[in-house]
């Protein structure tokens, strides 16, 4: 096997941004073959802008019964997710599945056990795991510089959206459509990041999660939760869509200083020695460790969604090691639902979660929704990606 036959499923926001640079042939041992969307339209526009260069499918039916293909790249709506890649595992095929999961763990822990039992490859587009800052974040942690973590903190509140935005489309910000706002929609990426950098998931979790505090919507627009760590560390993750002009900062504390992602920079506040040292040997009352400011130089990105393809298609054909296993697209998931959970029970949420009760809370939800579930599909979505 000397090249990855590529098969996109849904061809909207995201859909066609794959389809851009895969028909460039920007990914080296990949090629785009098939694409398969229920609305017509969207067929059209493949063939006003790539001709007959692709095998075009109206059904998952035909698609995956044609063999057109050896790997699919899952661009539908988030409901879809499991339900897609599922099919497609036991039709054959490698699956890398667009960001979120899904909507709740129970049915990623369905999709998960499928790829399992598939042997096939299995990938997330986690992109941002490509960016130098995080990669260069995760390496200062996990090699122990930065010493055993004590906290976190996480402001992301840079996603401003209008109620214009929202008004878009009647999917939008909707249990039904989209099963979640700020947390499912804009977040997944930071709460994969937030538990990915560090090595390590909360223990529990207390979240405040308002819905519709800034628009008309029906899911969270604004949410702050606190987690603690089984070796009692704590955290903070706080995020909106209705706050101008927005925070990005990213702060991890550990015995031997502390780091700060915000404005494409890492910094890195180091202690010459480490706090526990320090207050071991120290005697003169007040006083503190000396620290050193240290501008870490990393390599200017933000993380292409091209370089996960490029890993994935490394990964079936020579065996490279995955930046993001598609099994682990529910840890982000887990903090997202778990931060739900806390909020509609008012009360601390263990880890892992109670994946039966979640359910039912968000099919109560789903039930009372403006948006009619009945009618979600391929047709009516923007298929999915960061909106």
């Amino acid at each position: 096997m000397d090249k990855v036959r590529i098969g996109i499923v849904g061809i909207g926001n995201m859909g066609k941004g794959h389809t851009n640079y895969l028909s460039k042939n920007e990914v080296k041992g990949g090629e785009l073959t098939a694409i398969v969307d229920t609305d017509p339209a969207r067929l059209d526009w493949v063939r006003e802008n790539y001709g007959d260069r692709f095998q075009l499918f109206d059904s998952l039916e035909a698609f995956f019964a044609s063999k057109a293909f050896d790997a699919v790249l899952i661009c539908t709506p988030h409901y879809d997710h499991p339900t897609v890649a599922i099919a497609a595992f036991k039709h054959g095929y490698h699956v890398l599945v667009e960001k979120p999961a899904g909507v709740y763990t129970k049915q990623v822990r369905e999709m998960n056990e499928a790829a399992a039992k598939s042997g096939k490859a299995f990938g997330i587009m986690y992109n941002q795991r490509t960016n130098p800052l995080y990669q260069k974040l995760r390496e200062l942690i996990t090699s122990g510089e930065l010493g055993e973590i004590r906290r976190t903190n996480w402001i992301i509140t840079n996603w401003y959206r209008s109620q214009s935005y929202y008004d878009s489309g009647g999917w939008r910000a909707t249990w039904a459509g989209e099963g979640g706002g700020v947390l499912i929609n804009q977040d997944p990426h930071q709460l994969d990041l937030w538990q990915w950098t560090i090595d390590m998931m909360p223990k529990r979790v207390r979240a405040f999660c308002h819905f519709g505090k800034y628009r008309n919507i029906e899911v969270e627009d604004d949410v702050t939760a606190y987690v603690e760590y089984e070796n009692g560390a704590t955290g903070l993750f706080v995020t909106t869509t209705g706050e101008a002009p927005g925070t990005n900062r990213f702060e991890i504390t550990g015995d031997r200083g502390k780091i700060v992602i915000e404005d494409g920079k890492l910094t890195f506040w180091r202690l010459t020695v480490p706090e526990p040292q320090f207050n071991a040997e120290y005697k003169g009352g007040f006083g503190q460790p000396e620290c050193w400011k240290c501008e870490i130089p990393v390599p200017k990105s933000e993380g292409s969604h091209k370089e996960i393809t490029q890993n994935f298609v490394d990964h079936i054909l020579k065996g490279t090691k995955l930046l993001a296993p598609g099994e682990e697209g529910i840890k982000g998931l887990t903090l997202s639902n778990a931060m739900h959970l806390s909020a509609w029970t008012d009360n601390w949420v263990d880890l892992p979660i109670n994946e039966e009760l979640y359910y039912s809370h968000l099919q109560d939800r789903i039930a009372n929704s403006k948006f009619n579930k009945v009618t979600r599909s391929l047709e009516n979505m923007d298929v999915s990606g960061t909106h």
